[in-house]
């Protein structure tokens, strides 16, 4: 069993930064791919990045690319995601998603479909 926690989320201005974390509990999190995705109110979850267990293999959409940053810390069982250039239309609830694959599934799944476990979300709102 596997409990995802985010923080990190809030309010910002169009052009600032965020850093969500999520931390797991389990001994096992170093097995689990991990990674983010999002959902604004009347839109379907989307993809946002993901990580493989070892770090070295990673995943973002294009939306974010050369924006957002992902990464682990196996030994603090967390992942953090780092957004820079934040726009308006990056607002939505963040939830963090652990899946006992690779990160290329993470990547190609719909919506998140078929995730292991979940965060409860944390909300980033970008005003313009």
């Amino acid at each position: 069993q596997v409990q995802l926690v985010e923080s990190g989320g809030g309010l910002v201005q169009a052009g600032g930064s965020l850093r969500l974390s999520c931390a797991a509990s389990g001994r096992t999190f170093s097995s689990y791919a991990m990674g983010w995705f999002r959902q604004d109110p009347g839109k379907e979850r989307e993809f946002v990045t993901a990580i493989s267990w070892t770090g070295t293999i990673i995943y973002y959409a294009d939306s974010v690319k050369g924006r957002f940053t992902i990464s682990r810390d196996n030994a603090k069982n967390t992942v953090y995601l780092q957004m820079n250039s934040l726009k308006p239309e990056d607002t939505a609830v963040y939830y963090c998603a652990a899946y006992l694959g690779t990160a290329q599934a993470m990547r190609v799944s719909i919506g998140g479909n078929g995730m292991h476990y979940w965060g409860k979300g944390t909300r980033v709102t970008v005003s313009s």
